[in-house]
């Protein structure tokens, strides 16, 4: 048995064997069929974990992550057992109420659902090089943040903590998960992209991109898995303060980002310290991401 302080954040001890650590989510075994899943408030950017916190940061995530699972259940069967996680961690604190979820066990498959509304980040630096990205031709002359006719499906590997996902083509992700399966993730994910962009769009958030994760259960069933449409697996823009051929005010880490940017770092570990003005007004931003979101304030 694994005795473990959960970093960061409380102090409550998980008596559960810890299976997976993330770059921000630590994953523990319950049982055989479920795992405990804790956000942390862990900061990675450019897949490398940074030496600095954004505080309620797991909070924030797993209920935004919350909030969408409701939203989009008719689409898609998600990870969620509904247990409670005091069922699980008896002595568990608020604090770690509201940043863990009691999931099922999955087989996950090996690739990230990432569908683009917008031309920006990995897909801009793809598009300046060869017109396409990931394979699928686009039109002449798009501009930084453009908004595409349609939306498009662009796989990546999944990368281990400290190594970079890869985009790869569909053909490529055909290859690996096999077409049938291939197929039905990519209508899922433009699904759960429409339905989700249409609906920040109406409380004044551009969904730019996101990525989803996907696993199967025990008869090999589709599940949405991980987090969800958070200010860490998208790129959430100002609505009222977008300007094509920039890169938009956001309400994710992209802030972190452009200041990495700036710094003589080969995006490799370890991480440089983020300045503590950058990690409040990144918190901000989260918080104010979850507030739009969801129509409640975070408490």
């Amino acid at each position: 048995m694994h005795l473990s302080k959960v970093e960061h954040f409380t102090s409550i001890m998980i008596n559960l064997p810890l299976i997976h650590k993330g770059k921000v989510r630590d994953v523990y075994q319950i049982d055989g069929k479920r795992l405990l899943m804790v956000a942390s408030d862990r900061l990675s950017a450019f897949d490398v974990v940074l030496p600095d916190v954004i505080p309620q940061k797991g909070q924030l995530l797993t209920q935004i992550s919350n909030f969408w699972f409701a939203q989009s259940k008719d689409i898609i069967a998600n990870h969620l057992t509904g247990t409670p996680v005091q069922e699980v961690i008896k002595d568990a604190n608020d604090d770690l109420i509201k940043r863990a979820v009691v999931v099922k066990k999955l087989k996950a498959l090996p690739v990230e659902a990432i569908v683009r509304g917008y031309i920006i980040g990995s897909g801009w630096k793809d598009y300046q090089q060869s017109g396409q990205i990931c394979g699928i031709d686009l039109p002449k002359d798009l501009q930084q943040a453009q908004k595409l006719a349609q939306p498009i499906f662009t796989p990546s590997s999944k990368a281990a903590v400290g190594d970079h996902d890869e985009n790869i083509s569909f053909a490529r992700m055909i290859e690996l998960v096999g077409e049938d399966l291939a197929n039905q993730v990519q209508q899922v994910s433009l699904k759960l992209y429409q339905m989700a962009a249409k609906h920040a769009d109406k409380n004044g958030i551009i969904i730019a991109d996101t990525k989803f994760e996907f696993g199967l259960d025990d008869n090999d069933n589709l599940v949405l898995m991980d987090e969800i449409l958070t200010p860490d697996s998208s790129r959430f823009w100002n609505k009222q303060k977008y300007q094509i051929g920039t890169s938009p005010e956001s309400y994710d880490k992209q802030f972190i980002r452009d200041y990495l940017e700036t710094l003589d770092w080969n995006k490799t570990a370890p991480g440089p310290k983020v300045p503590k003005d950058i990690i409040a007004a990144t918190a901000k931003k989260y918080h104010e991401a979850f507030e739009l979101i969801t129509g409640k304030k975070f408490i």
